[in-house]
This record gives C-alpha cells, sequence and structure tokens, in this order.
C-alpha cells in the first residue's frame, strides 16, 4: 500500500475514533474507562500518522 493511502486510511480510523469518543462524551452515565481506551487508540493512530508524514 503506498504510503498516502495508508495515512489516509489512518487519518479515516482517527476521525471515525474522535466521533466514537465525543458520542461517549455526551452519552449519560458514560464509561470512562471506554473513554480512555478510545483516547489512547485515537493518540496511537495520531503518532502512526505523524511518523509516516516525516518519512514521507
Amino acid at each position: 500500500m503506498p504510503v498516502e493511502a495508508h495515512i489516509r486510511e489512518l487519518d479515516s480510523r482517527h476521525h471515525h475514533l474522535d466521533e466514537l469518543i465525543e458520542r461517549e462524551m455526551k452519552r449519560p452515565g458514560s464509561d470512562s474507562l471506554h473513554l480512555q481506551t478510545l483516547k489512547k487508540e485515537k493518540l496511537k493512530l495520531k503518532e502512526q500518522i505523524e511518523g509516516l508524514r516525516r518519512q514521507h
């Protein structure tokens, strides 16, 4: 997979996680552990994206 396509896919997943986090935060009785897991995954994706952009 070309680097640009991989970055686009990671960006898409990052955006999707952002939406999930927003929905979970707005939900009454939101699960803080679930939120923490989603935020960690989002951060990992961001780091992967930035690393790929630096290499490219």
